[in-house]
């Protein structure tokens, strides 16, 4: 298991190789489809210093509220080829050394990470109340009203979050190399 405290920098993630197992401390920032989106066309410069060398989480949470504080009650990662389009123009704008989901990326993403010194983590599906437990703090919550829930920017604090690396910034991916597999073993069963 190697520890990642976060904010990071580009030495320790180009470090990282395809089916290294991570465990991250420290702040993140979750967001999905409109904060991609929001991220591109705006260009809000009141996340700059929140995101540079750290990980954004494709996750839309379920959340609680008490006492005026809230908790996350479920952390699971949501299908990230959906932020194709914006992961690579948002990591470089950003400084993002990580993107965390699940079911891995495109072809520009992996360009991206080799380039920029990023990595794509893959987080367990089904397993967001286990992921929930290792959010020990939010910190705040960025366009709650405008994005909702799901789609809102939540600046999470982070202790032992599992995941593993499924691209790498050497060009490998992890979601390549089954697919070709399976695409080998389904043509030799069909013969084709």
């Amino acid at each position: 298991m190697i520890k990642i405290n976060l904010p990071t920098d580009e030495a320790k993630i180009r470090s990282l190789k395809v089916g290294d197992e991570v465990s991250i401390d420290g702040i993140m920032v979750t967001g999905r489809d409109a904060a991609h989106s929001w991220m591109l066309d705006e260009k809000p410069d009141e996340i700059r210093e929140l995101l540079k060398g750290s990980m954004i989480y494709h996750c839309g949470p379920v959340v609680d509220k008490k006492d005026g504080e809230w908790r996350f009650v479920a952390a699971g990662p949501t299908t990230s080829i959906r932020e194709e389009p914006y992961q690579g123009p948002v990591m470089k704008e950003y400084g993002i050394r990580a993107a965390i989901g699940k079911g891995g990326m495109g072809a520009k993403t992996l360009a991206a990470l080799k380039e920029l010194g990023a990595v794509y983590l893959h987080a367990v599906g089904g397993a967001a109340t286990i992921l929930a437990q290792s959010v020990k703090k939010v910190h705040d919550v960025i366009r709650l009203e405008e994005f909702g829930v799901p789609e809102a920017m939540w600046v999470i604090e982070v202790e032992d979050f599992r995941a593993v690396v499924t691209m790498d910034s050497h060009g490998n991916s992890l979601h390549d190399t089954v697919k070709a597999k399976s695409e080998k073993i389904r043509n030799e069963l069909l013969g084709l």
